[in-house]
């Protein structure tokens, strides 16, 4: 099975360079593209035993130059399977992102779609497979907080985001999406998520700028008629603090509601999220923190779930050809129809290095840790698990072209 997905990178999409040269193509823009072999060992802190796989993976990333009608795609896929040990978390894995953006002088519409097809929970990197995907991933909550192993999903989010400037400093925006996860063997929780929300932005100064925000979500179920409403109010402010560093936070209360209020009664909770940045010549940095009420964690027992989620990322450039990348993220998941905490913990070091104009070869280790203090199904991690993984590929040096 092949699926198809497209995410929100307008705004990078608008950066890249128009190429010179005699090429003439019908569009314009940059690409790059790699084919790799992988080779992991994974480690099991379980019964099954430890398991070697090998796999193919392609990645490709294409943004136009256009600063009107910018688009851009980032895919990677490939297949795995078992030399020896078990053979689950084997098969096709997909995942693209996409968008298509329309900026006029005052105001801009962005529409995207990010699918993926995997066979387990999505964790490190882009392809969300440890030890085979090093194209970077975007910080953010993930779809399934609680992670499971042998469970094959499909996630959709379809989004838009619409932005009017009413003056040099003050804009109002608002923005929508729909979602949903499923699983084709019927060992998870089937989730329709939708959120909108209105946004005004006023910028104070060259660095400070205030943000306000509404937001709404509702989260209903295939195989439950239980559905969960979610309202927020955020303030948020956001500081420029050099070329180089750049931080931002918004909080604000959150109301919770359900249909079954007998069993998942009313509350109000916290929403915060808090982001930093920075970018030097050779290194980036990345922190976040998000905490609030979401649909569900991937495993049938947790209809409504209250998340908090950390994620750092460290990226370093040494030299032309040697590439070094440190991630870790903290998922705390506590449920809101059954009682209990699950504490899962994600860390991957990796290094690549490029051996002339097409041959890249990298190195990487992952280790997840996920503990709970309620029962969790048996295909859940429970424990560590490491994995190890070397690839070796083609990967030509991203061509830049134009009509």
């Amino acid at each position: 099975m092949v699926v198809l997905i497209m995410v929100s990178a307008a705004s990078r999409a608008q950066d890249v360079p128009v190429a010179t040269g005699p090429t003439e193509l019908p569009v314009s823009g940059t690409l790059h593209y790699s084919l790799n072999y992988t080779q992991t060992a994974q480690f099991y802190n379980r019964a099954g035993g430890d398991v070697q796989r090998s796999g193919v993976t392609g990645e490709v990333t294409y943004a136009n130059a256009s600063a009107i009608r910018p688009f851009a795609l980032t895919y990677s896929g490939g297949d795995m399977w078992a030399i020896s040990g078990a053979n689950g978390e084997t098969g096709i894995y997909q995942h693209l992102l996409a968008s298509q953006g329309y900026v006029r002088r005052s105001w801009a519409i962005n529409l995207s779609d990010n699918v993926s097809y995997t066979p387990q929970a999505p964790t490190t990197g882009f392809s969300g497979i440890p030890g085979v995907g090093n194209l970077p991933a975007s910080p953010g909550e993930p779809a399934q907080p609680i992670l499971t192993l042998n469970t094959v999903s499909i996630y959709n989010m379809v989004s838009s985001n619409f932005r009017h400037s009413l003056d040099h400093a003050t804009s109002l925006g608002i923005s929508g999406s729909y979602g949903i996860l499923r699983f084709p063997d019927g060992n998870g929780l089937e989730t329709n998520s939708l959120q909108v929300g209105p946004q005004i932005t006023r910028r104070l100064n060259a660095r400070n700028s205030l943000t306000g925000q509404y937001a709404f979500s509702r989260f209903s179920y295939t195989e439950s008629t239980i559905t969960i409403e979610t309202q927020s109010a955020l303030l948020g402010y956001k500081r420029t603090w050099s070329r180089r560093l750049i931080t931002s936070a918004s909080a604000g209360p959150e109301w919770v509601h359900s249909s079954a209020s007998n069993t998942i009664p009313a509350s109000t909770d916290l929403t915060v999220f808090a982001s930093a940045s920075y970018n030097a010549r050779s290194m980036t940095a990345t922190l976040s923190y998000s905490q609030a009420a979401s649909g569900g964690a991937g495993v049938a027992t947790q209809i409504g779930v209250r998340n908090k989620d950390a994620t750092v990322g460290l990226t370093r450039q040494q030299g032309k050809n040697l590439n070094i990348s440190v991630t870790g993220g903290y998922m705390r998941t506590e449920g809101l129809l059954q009682a209990g905490v699950t504490n899962g913990k994600i860390g991957e070091v990796s290094a690549s290095r490029r051996w002339g104009r097409y041959i890249v070869s990298s190195a990487n280790y992952t280790a997840t840790q996920q503990s709970s203090s309620s029962a969790l199904p048996a295909n859940a991690i429970s424990g560590l698990s490491q994995v190890v993984g070397f690839s070796i590929g083609y990967s030509p040096l991203g061509k830049r072209f134009r009509k």
